[in-house]
């Protein structure tokens, strides 16, 4: 089955404990930028759809700390997995259609 895309969002909030945000992108309207924000100069990344933005900066919004780093290092090599796994499947999904005759 294969669903239509969508944005999933959700807030949990329970006695007791800090609120916790959920956003799930599965759209292909999902656009990436980064940059520098130039008023009080600290990186941004930032994941942007019709229907929702997740802004990262560095913590507090201030200046660049080992912790924000560290972070940014585990965002680099999350991202470069998922490429890795998303032209993988492509390039078999590519190969299987290619060998279907009902494709």
């Amino acid at each position: 089955m294969t669903l239509r895309p969508y944005t999933y969002v959700t807030l949990s909030i329970r006695p007791d404990s800090e609120p916790h945000v959920r956003v799930s992108f599965h759209t292909p309207g999902l656009r990436a930028s980064a940059g520098l924000l130039l008023e009080n100069p600290r990186p941004y990344l930032e994941f942007t759809s019709s229907e929702a933005n997740v802004h990262i900066s560095t913590s507090g919004a201030g200046p660049v700390t080992d912790a924000d780093l560290a972070i940014a290092r585990e965002i680099f090599t999350a991202a470069a997995r998922y490429l890795a796994d998303c032209e993988q499947l492509h390039a078999e999904q590519a190969d299987k259609d290619a060998t279907d005759p009902a494709a």
